[in-house]
């Protein structure tokens, strides 16, 4: 293998915790040296190839102590001491190697100088400046850090002329830099500010004209308050929360498939930030709504927001497992605590005090879900009728002692055992017909079976009729049998093990006479083994991509019973037919099977587990607490899921998580390598939080909603100084365009620390206790402040004092990105359409691709349909293949988790602007409306600078944009409007 030259750069900045100081003055100076010239060096060429990111070590290579370098990974020695000639490390930063370059990206290469310094480290012997240079433990990073500390209350300081609390923090700042803030804004600009930023849409001419001549003190309060009580507010802020959790409409990965059922979480977002419910139940929904609040189930579409390697998990489902746990970690520590936990997969993190124990720990959270489409209910009437079988299923998956065996469960038990006394015959079909679709060879053997033999198709259907003798069915019996001639003795044909998929199964009765079948449709089924994520309920989902498994019980045999919805009478000469689709792929295709008919009640027709028949098959007064508990859960499974079958249908599906019948086993990964498995972890998060816990005590392990219910908990905790600390400070990066702290996902040591720590504290604590976590409130809160009512204009003497303006002497001038671009513009023109909510708008043509992802066609598509008009909020977002448009406004990349948007400069924002067809069209659409509404060209001048730009023309701008339109017309005006400096940026 190849050396990994990324993973070398940002290991040998490992080395940044592990130096020591020494005894003698040789290796302080060697430390000095080292920290002051090499260890920078390194640092800053850590960012160019990670972004400080954790990797896996493919190569086995680390340089935390001199015996790591000199044994090296699977290449050899990356540093030999006095040798710069056989020194990987140094073949690397001189690009000998296009394999090994370091950094991977030619224009960040390494100047001579800094090569030279590398190279005398490594000729001079490449001192490792510890007591005695030899290898010592690395000293952890400690959690005396600003966002680990407990939250602070100070009070705000008391200053001169500042009577709102964050003025009053952000004066005493400026005060002792010797700057002062700017003055009022005025009433349009604040207006437009307002707007952009509550609703992400311009203010109407009537709105400014009215807020502008009111003499009403209170006005701005009201408008406010009016702007958060509007339904464009949650509009406005649900896109920067999907923007955080990286939320998109498709997989992404190689497999770039669609969501359908995303969008519900989309409008879950929308509403919920409408209702401002606290910021805590906000947390607690997303991760365990099911604990905590089950009519707001949808809310776990949380869970499924990101990336989905589709490719991953059918080839590789352990490292699948394991990478897509990794995105839910990464997402979940990310939004709430603004923490990189992620850089913890393959070791320590090595500038924050996080442990590979606390990142797996994390993993172990979400050990019991993966992602995928989920029920939910939003008719809170009827998920109060659900919610008691609910909750007696999970005490039957729990198999909860507590639950089960008092006295009435019991009662109920011993029922169910005397009307299930006598189990249902079965009648085996004689096959008329069988086929494989595929072209597999099938064959019946004495014993009614069908064995498949020849060619193993990738996928297959087999297609068998029969005419069975008895004249009622009630249900189907599918038996999976193994055979000599089957890989592993099957009863699947897949080469390596011998497994099998099955798909889905129909069955059609065939009358005498008719030329067209009766679908038979299925209601249950049930199983005697499934396969983990693999079960026989998802044979009758009507997903493709899920499936029946029996892995890892292959070479046994195996039955699967398949309920009618109502008994079917057959008559005489009828015929009854079954298709078995297996269209997994990779050959998981069936080997050998028996169909059987019942006519038996449908609560007899059942297959019963192994260790429940074992237990029947015992006198009462014989069997043990295990097996009348087993009995017992199995009955109320039974009795919950019959229950629940007779409600009302789900109201719809979301993409969010499938739950595990049980969670998986998580390791510590040595290095991150998934076949280095080190101690089991237990759910848990963060040690380094003094206040809290850092593993979780859970009444049952097995309870998969109960860790997650147990992070919720943990995060939304009072004492927890990151996730109150996060929250306020996105807010604010917001309304500002910047953070007090300027990395929004990162409040550790390699991210940025706080301008006005103390306010962001107090924020904090406010937002946390007197605004009980109210959105709303911190938002009215911030926008009622001096420091955002300020004008934004440059001063040169406070730019000389604070050029990058971070003690906020002006507000911030911020670019409208690429949804309040589109909606703005949409409005202006008269063409938005604010209908809530629904499936989202394709503004592409969509066609089939060569494999699962499709193609997509962004050009064409009909600005002028009716869906055009909708609010891009509601737009579908293509993870893997984005809107040019957006993507030029600097949409951001979903794949990742976002910190921020960026605010680039290019020409081709300059051409979309300018010549895509979204903007001709709105162009000429607002040019008609000014010629049927003006009675002039300068009235209708006028007219547009009132709806574009919420002013009056001044009459340099007449005169010029009059000669203008006589040469180019209105169309071309407008068009020139929505491409100015004041329209595209909100002082």
């Amino acid at each position: 293998m190849k050396f990994q030259t990324t993973i070398l750069v940002f290991l040998i900045f490992g080395l940044a915790g592990s130096i020591a100081a020494a005894d003698d003055e040789s290796n302080d100076a060697n430390l000095s040296h080292f920290t002051n010239k090499v260890l920078p060096l390194l640092q800053e060429n850590c960012f160019k190839c990670h972004s400080h990111e954790a990797k896996k070590t493919k190569g086995g290579l680390t340089l935390d102590s001199r015996a790591g370098w000199a044994t090296g990974g699977d290449s050899g020695p990356a540093v030999i001491p006095g040798d710069i000639g056989k020194s990987l490390l140094i073949q690397a930063i001189r690009r000998e190697d296009e394999d090994l370059a370091m950094p991977p990206k030619e224009k960040d290469a390494l100047s001579a100088a800094e090569i030279l310094l590398l190279e005398d480290w490594v000729r001079n012997g490449a001192i490792d400046p510890r007591v005695g240079g030899t290898a010592t433990e690395v000293k952890r990073p400690d959690a005396d850090w600003w966002s680990l500390r407990p939250l602070s209350s100070a009070s705000p300081p008391v200053v001169a002329g500042a009577s709102h609390p964050i003025d009053a923090f952000l004066e005493s700042k400026r005060k002792e830099a010797g700057l002062s803030s700017s003055p009022r804004s005025d009433r349009r600009t604040l207006i437009r500010r307002l707007t952009y930023n509550l609703h992400g849409l311009p203010p109407s001419p009537e709105a400014v004209e009215k807020f502008k001549n009111s003499t009403d003190p209170a006005a701005y309060g009201k408008l406010v308050d009016d702007l958060l009580n509007s339904p464009r507010y949650g509009e406005r802020w649900a896109r920067h929360w999907l923007d955080t959790i990286h939320f998109a409409d498709s997989h992404g990965c190689e497999h770039d498939i669609e969501r359908p059922n995303a969008w519900p979480f989309r409008d879950y977002v929308i509403k919920r930030l409408n209702a401002d419910i606290p910021w805590q139940h906000f947390i607690r929904e997303q991760l365990a709504a099911d604990v905590f609040q089950p009519e707001q189930n949808v809310a776990l579409g949380f869970i499924g927001a990101g990336p989905f390697e589709e490719s991953r998990r059918l080839t590789a489902p352990v490292t699948f497992a394991y990478l897509d746990r990794d995105d839910m970690v990464t997402q979940a520590m990310s939004s709430f605590t603004s923490s990189t936990v992620h850089c913890a997969r393959c070791h320590d993190h090595k500038f924050d005090p996080i442990s590979q124990e606390d990142y797996y720990s994390l993993q172990a959270v979400f050990a019991g879900v993966d992602k995928g489409d989920m029920p939910y209910l939003s008719d809170p009437t009827l998920q109060r009728k659900r919610q008691p079988w609910e909750t007696l299923l999970q005490a039957a998956e729990r198999k909860d002692a507590t639950v089960l065996l008092v006295a009435d469960q019991k009662q109920t038990t011993s029922e169910w055992i005397v009307a299930h006394d006598g189990a249902a015959t079965w009648e085996p079909l004689q096959p008329t017909t069988f086929v494989s679709v595929s072209g597999a060879d099938l064959t019946v053997l004495d014993d009614s079976s069908i064995l498949a033999a020849g060619k193993s198709p990738v996928t297959d259907s087999y297609v068998v009729t029969a005419a069975p003798k008895i004249r009622t069915v009630t249900a189907l019996k599918l038996e999976l049998l193994p055979h000599e001639s089957l890989p592993k003795n099957g009863p699947g044909r897949q080469p390596e093990n011998g497994n099998l998929h099955l798909n889905a199964i129909t069955c059609q009765l065939f009358e005498a006479g008719s030329k067209t079948p009766i679908n038979l449709p299925i209601a249950s089924a049930t199983a005697d083994f499934n396969q983990d994520g693999w079960t026989v309920a998802h044979v009758l989902d009507a997903d493709p991509r899920t499936a029946w498994g029996i892995h890892p019980k292959e070479g046994e045999k195996h039955e699967a019973i398949f309920v009618l919805e109502k008994p079917a009478q057959l008559k005489p000469g009828a015929h009854l037919g079954v298709t078995m689709t297996q269209s997994h792929g990779d050959q998981h295709v069936i080997g050998r099977f028996r169909l059987s008919v019942s006519d038996a009640p449908a609560e007899h027709a059942v297959v019963l587990p192994p260790e429940v028949r074992k237990s029947l098959e015992k006198p009462e007064a014989e069997r043990s607490t295990d097996e009348q508990l087993t009995l017992a859960a199995h009955v109320a499974h039974q009795r919950a899921t019959a229950a629940i079958a007779l409600l009302p249908s789900d109201t719809g599906r979301v993409y969010g998580m499938n739950k595990k019948s049980l969670p998986l086993t998580v390791n510590v990964l040595s290095r991150g390598n998934i076949e280095k498995p080190l101690d089991e972890a237990h759910p848990g998060s963060l040690s380094a939080i003094a206040a809290l816990e850092g593993r979780f005590t859970l009444g049952d392990p097995n309870n998969e909603a109960a860790r997650r219910a147990a992070l919720a908990d943990w995060l939304a905790s009072p004492e927890n100084p990151l996730t109150w600390r996060s929250i306020v400070n996105r807010v604010w990066y917001h309304h500002f365009g910047r953070g007090i702290c300027d990395t929004p996902n990162d409040f550790g040591r390699m991210g940025g620390t706080p301008s006005h720590p103390e306010l962001l504290d107090w924020l904090a604590v406010w937002f946390r206790d007197d605004a009980k976590g109210s959105l709303k409130e911190l938002h009215r809160l911030i926008v009622t402040s001096d420091a955002y009512c300020q004008q934004s204009v440059t001063r040169a003497d406070a730019a000389l004092l604070d050029s990058d303006n971070r003690l906020l002497w002006r507000m911030n001038t911020q670019r409208l990105d690429a949804e309040q671009y589109r909606d703005g513009v949409r409005q202006i023109c008269g063409r938005i359409d604010l209908t809530m909510g629904g499936p989202g708008i394709k503004h592409f043509k969509q066609t089939k691709g060569a494999h699962l992802t499709p193609k997509l066609d962004y050009d064409d598509y009909d600005w002028n349909g009716d869906d055009a008009a909708r609010r891009d909020i509601y737009r579908v977002v293509w993870r893997g293949m984005p809107d040019p448009f957006m993507e030029a406004l600097d949409f951001p990349n979903l794949g990742q988790i976002p910190e921020k948007r960026g605010r680039g400069f290019s020409p081709l924002q300059s051409l979309v602007l300018l010549n895509h067809d979204f903007v001709l069209l709105h162009a000429d659409t607002l040019a008609k409306q000014l010629e049927q509404e003006s009675k002039s060209t300068p009235q209708a001048i006028s007219a547009a600078y009132r709806q574009i730009l919420q002013r009056e023309p001044n009459d340099f701008e007449k005169s010029n944009l009059l000669n203008y339109v006589e040469k180019h017309g209105l169309s071309a005006m407008c068009r020139l409007l929505f491409n100015t400096n004041e329209f595209l940026y909100v002082e």
